[in-house]
């Protein structure tokens, strides 16, 4: 049976560390009371105690604080000590403004995903409509050209007929526009078969060089195409070719692009420019066809003027225009040809977004029903402002065109 009066294990404990706590508080900078020194009153008589109890006492507590200062450890299941309140909300504001940072940082970064994946697809989708739209075009252009070369194998004694005269012509495919221009090869200058009066006036009067420089270009285009090593007063073979540092040499062959001409020794970029478009290496014609030929190529001839040649061109539009055939220039006697069912095509589809696409080719009949046409050329044109510089491009008649099969 537990004595009365005596309190239980935890709840003593407890009082014992309220005690000492609140001592602590107020004699703080005080030590302990059962650490003090008493002094008895005056004239009291000192208890004496007894010498056991003193040597058991002090050889059980020595080195041990006294008990009021003892760290009190509550039995298990006693009663904690509740903290203070001001310290617990400090400790509760802290974490809460952790965790606020926290969040928003996460939403950022959540924030900056999305961002990033929203453009991604904006971007996929854009780029799938561009590649359908791109598709879309090519492929009515593409329609485009094997359609005029249909026109053109037609029977001449059918009305309507189309001519390949670079004329420009324009229908619709559903919200497409197709605009195509036909003209046969034997408009522009073959630098195959041409004779060298005419290369050394498309050299001259377009090319914009003096004769001299003409005739080196004349020459050295000759050197390349023919098969000897021997070289021409102002040609250039092998060992031309080395001494200028050239990594190249001729190639004994007919050209088989307009672009290669530019290797040539003495050709530059500026002057390739200014003839591109009056050159062709399909027509194997030593003249050219006065009745489609361009202004570039017009005024090669020798005997030709700018006068002369600008006069010719506005009688030949007044004469498409009432659909008659055009007169026949007289500068061009002695490199006339005859016009060859080898045309250059250029077709141009846009779509009503603006997305355009340009196919430039050189066909010809083959005479074989299980392949009528022959590709001598099929590649990616050049965009042009509009249908009139289209034109001009298949058949710079009063322009000069921009695009070469190079």
């Amino acid at each position: 049976m537990p004595l009365l009066g005596r309190q239980p294990e935890p709840l003593r404990g407890a009082r014992m560390s309220a005690a000492c706590l609140r001592a602590s508080a107020s004699e703080r900078g005080r030590p302990p009371r059962c650490c003090r020194e008493v002094v008895a009153p005056a004239g009291s008589a000192e208890v004496p105690r007894s010498p056991g109890r003193a040597l058991r006492a002090s050889a059980s507590e020595r080195g041990r604080p006294p008990h009021c200062c003892r760290e009190v450890v509550a039995p298990v299941g006693s009663v904690e000590v509740p903290r203070s309140p001001g310290r617990a909300l400090r400790a509760s504001a802290s974490e809460r403004g952790i965790a606020l940072i926290a969040a928003l940082w996460l939403t950022i970064l959540l924030t900056v995903i999305a961002s990033g994946f929203a453009f991604s697809m904006r971007s996929e989708a854009l780029a799938a409509r561009n590649a359908l739209s791109v598709a879309q075009v090519r492929a009515l252009a593409d329609g485009a050209v094997e359609r005029t070369a249909f026109e053109l194998q037609r029977p001449r004694n059918l009305p309507d007929v189309w001519v390949a005269d670079g004329q420009p012509r324009t229908w619709k495919e559903g919200e497409t526009t197709i605009t195509v221009a036909a003209v046969d090869e034997s408009a522009k200058i073959d630098i195959n078969a041409a004779t060298e009066p005419l290369l050394r006036g498309l050299f001259v009067n377009v090319g914009g060089v003096d004769p001299a420089t003409a005739s080196a270009l004349v020459d050295a285009l000759l050197d390349w195409k023919d098969a000897d090593d021997l070289r021409r007063p102002n040609g250039a073979e092998d060992a031309e070719y080395r001494a200028a540092g050239r990594k190249y040499r001729p190639a004994n062959a007919p050209f088989e692009t307009t672009g290669e001409l530019q290797r040539i020794l003495g050709m530059t970029p500026a002057i390739f420019a200014r003839i591109g478009d009056a050159i062709t290496v399909y027509s194997r014609q030593g003249g050219i066809n006065p009745l489609t030929a361009s202004r570039n190529v017009l005024l090669a001839l020798p005997n030709a003027t700018p006068e002369a040649v600008d006069a010719y061109l506005q009688q030949r539009a007044d004469a498409l225009a009432a659909k008659l055939k055009p007169p026949p220039f007289a500068a061009a006697q002695g490199f006339m040809t005859q016009a060859l069912p080898v045309w250059r095509i250029r077709a141009e589809a846009v779509l009503p977004d603006g997305v355009t696409f340009v196919r430039d080719a050189v066909l010809r009949p083959s005479g074989d029903p299980r392949r009528p046409l022959i590709a001598l050329l099929w590649q990616e044109g050049a965009v042009v402002p509009s249908a009139a510089p289209l034109a001009a491009a298949a058949n710079p008649a009063t322009a000069n065109a921009n695009g070469t099969d190079r």
